[in-house]
């Protein structure tokens, strides 16, 4: 009766996950499309290029806080009051510190490194969205480790459809480009201040004399988010790092700036868009998976921690197959239906027989964390990382233009997702 209560919490938790997510990603998606084409082939040459050092901040700025609450509430290791109390201010300071650095260091970055002197301001912009994006995760992480997931998927619902009607109303009155990706990031602010809305509408009511901030709150907290973090942090910054070795080495071996941000943008914008579509199925499955996992997982209960890792990707590969196939077959119908372009039919039919990868890998990752195992992940990261920097680098020098990324990403999603699936396997075999 109690393993039926706990399929049947876990099961819900899933579905109402991937219903939220579906509407959630249905208006996301439209505003993709209405975002890609206002700011042209150009412009989200640019916004890609801004992406990895976008990563990177929020990697910083989260901190992880979602596992590490959902995994300490869900193992009743200390109470929820105390972690979300104690987290908010812990991280603010943090994302101070945050915006402080980047505005020093803006300039340097776009001009130097980026080789797009025109992008510090939307760098600057990016800083000033973390605090928000950081505490938007710490509500998040309580709701997670109590496996309630309708607050979390209703604020994310409220947040894109507040997202599209301010940038329905007001992208279009934006003349300069760099302004309109300003305006984009900038937007994620209110987007975020009303998910944060929603959600403490759903918490339990607090007596306000007993809210104190406890220091063993955060350092239990960090004591799990910040090995989750170093790997992550790892990956994101071989990801900031990408655009700006490829920019310079395809600049050295002969290509022009243009040629880079105008591809780089279809390679992003197009081809990896298309083929990752349903890719929000697998994150959804796996935000519900961490609790479950480290539960279980805590109770010695391996053989339900196996069933349900085997549960999530299965049901990731039949949707990542499916798309993918139809996808693969009609390239230039939805490039032509959702972008009004052709550009990046190549790129998809490339990348596509290795894509289902993506939706594998994402749980796995995920069910790293959820086991334990970060400083294995961590390992895995840094090879992983270091490798497909070394590949492009290498690729890049043979003037194959930007197929060194795309060469690069497929062996990157090989070898890492096989050294994911080996330590799991290694962990609860065990």
């Amino acid at each position: 009766m109690i393993n039926k209560l706990k399929e049947n919490i876990f099961l819900k938790s899933t579905i109402i996950l991937l219903i939220g997510g579906i509407f959630g990603k249905s208006v996301g998606f439209i505003l993709k499309i209405i975002v890609i084409r206002a700011l042209g082939t150009h412009g989200m040459g640019l916004y890609s290029i801004l992406s990895p050092t976008s990563s990177l901040l929020s990697t910083i700025a989260v901190l992880s806080y979602p596992t590490a609450i959902s995994k300490i509430i869900s193992e009743k290791s200390s109470t929820s009051k105390d972690i979300l109390v104690s987290l908010i201010p812990f991280s603010i300071i943090i994302n101070i510190f945050i915006i402080i650095i980047v505005s020093i260091s803006s300039k340097y970055l776009a001009g130097n490194l980026l080789k797009n002197s025109e992008l510090y301001l939307p760098i600057i912009c990016l800083s000033l969205t973390m605090p928000f994006i950081s505490i938007s995760s710490i509500i998040k992480g309580y709701f997670w480790g109590k496996q309630n997931m309708f607050p979390y998927m209703l604020s994310n619902f409220l947040e894109q459809i507040t997202r599209f009607t301010i940038i329905i109303l007001f992208i279009s009155k934006i003349n300069n480009i760099i302004y309109k990706i300003c305006f984009l990031i900038l937007v994620n602010i209110i987007g975020e201040i009303i998910s944060q809305i929603v959600m403490v509408l759903f918490f339990p009511k607090f007596k306000i004399n007993n809210i104190k901030i406890n220091i063993n709150s955060i350092k239990n907290a960090m004591s799990i988010s910040i090995p989750a973090t170093m790997s992550k942090l790892i990956g994101t910054f071989s990801y900031f790092l990408e655009p700006i070795i490829l920019t310079n080495i395809l600049l050295y071996v002969g290509y022009t700036k243009d040629y880079i941000v105008y591809e780089y943008g279809v390679v992003n914008a197009y081809a990896l868009s298309i083929l990752l579509m349903p890719q929000f199925f697998t994150q959804n499955m796996s935000t519900s998976l961490v609790p479950e996992l480290s539960k279980q997982y805590s109770l010695h209960n391996y053989e339900l921690c196996k069933k349900r890792i085997k549960q999530i990707i299965l049901i990731s590969c039949f949707i990542g197959g499916i798309s993918t196939i139809i996808i693969t077959i009609f390239p230039s119908f939805f490039l032509k239906l959702l972008y009004n372009t052709n550009e990046g039919i190549d790129y998809i039919r490339l990348l596509s027989p290795f894509t289902l990868l993506f939706y594998i890998e994402y749980p796995l990752i995920n069910a790293m964390q959820a086991l334990s195992a970060t400083k294995r992940a961590f390992k895995i990261t840094i090879i992983n990382s270091s490798l497909k920097l070394i590949t492009i680098v290498l690729l890049s020098l043979l003037k194959i233009g930007m197929y060194s990324l795309i060469l690069s990403i497929i062996i990157n999603l090989i070898i890492a997702t096989y050294q994911y699936y080996r330590e799991i396997k290694k962990i609860l075999h065990f």
